[in-house]
């Protein structure tokens, strides 16, 4: 079954609206591992707009599953996960006027500054992914840039307006997810995935792991952390065992809202 990766980082953007020390992203880690995550992502930015420092440390201190810090190429950056350690970490582009990361991380374009940042990471024993967008080329690309993994940004996929479209971006990530596992490389996906659009791509790829964050979150918020994180992680179980029946699924859906 894919594994669930958490992502906290819409916890300290809570935190962060007040400048106050609550909601604790960390906390927040500690309920999501309680309700089953597989690993605790977490963006590290330059502006420090939602996690910081002392959260990083923390989070190396206290997270049990695997620890992935999401990262840009910034030369302090890259000094301060070597040093922290985590799991993985997993680098994507970063603008400073964006409300999330958008699209994945010109891999080929940036090649002859991303190369010497991979390889820094992985003297230091850390499992080094690109966040990218599913071309070939950029999958080709991080290969040959010496990553151990890609994730492939689910964005077309997940804010597609039709089924159609929908489709079209599937076929589009599972062609992906195949050059990637013909260059050797562990395949991740995300962005925009949520309660609604998950089972779709889950049943029909080989991922290991999707990585979500805003959708779990904003379940948390009503049902809290532990059961939000353990109805993703069984709509990931269902559609893993396609002969369940639908009512199953739809039993776990936020109200209001069907497949």
């Amino acid at each position: 079954m894919i594994k669930l990766g958490v992502n906290i980082d819409h916890v300290a953007t809570v935190r962060q609206a007040r400048r106050t020390d609550e909601p604790d992203p960390v906390w927040a880690a500690v309920e999501a591992e309680l309700g089953g995550a597989d690993g605790i992502t977490f963006h590290l930015r330059e502006d420090r707009r939602h996690i910081n420092d002392r959260d990083a440390e923390l989070l190396k201190q206290t997270v049990a599953a695997k620890l992935n810090m999401e990262m840009s190429i910034n030369t302090q950056i890259v000094r301060i996960a070597v040093k922290l350690k985590p799991d993985q970490c997993t680098l994507v582009p970063e603008r400073r006027e964006e409300v999330t990361t958008e699209g994945g991380l010109d891999v080929v374009r940036l090649r002859r500054r991303i190369g010497p940042a991979v390889k820094k990471l992985k003297r230091a024993g850390i499992i080094t992914s690109a966040f990218i967008e599913p071309e070939e080329r950029q999958v080709v690309g991080s290969a040959r840039c010496g990553f151990d993994a890609v994730e492939l940004w689910t964005g077309g996929y997940a804010h597609a307006k039709t089924e159609a479209a929908a489709d079209e971006e599937l076929i589009k990530l599972m062609e992906a997810m195949d050059v990637g596992h013909d260059h050797g490389l562990i395949v991740h996906a995300g962005h925009g995935l949520t309660y609604r659009n998950v089972q779709a791509l889950a049943a029909i790829s080989e991922f290991a792991e999707f990585n979500i964050g805003h959708s779990i979150v904003s379940r948390a918020v009503l049902v809290g952390m532990r059961t939000a994180v353990r109805e993703m992680k069984e709509l990931l179980r269902i559609a893993a065992q396609p002969d369940l029946a639908l009512l199953e699924a739809e039993e776990l859906m936020p109200p209001g809202k069907t497949q």
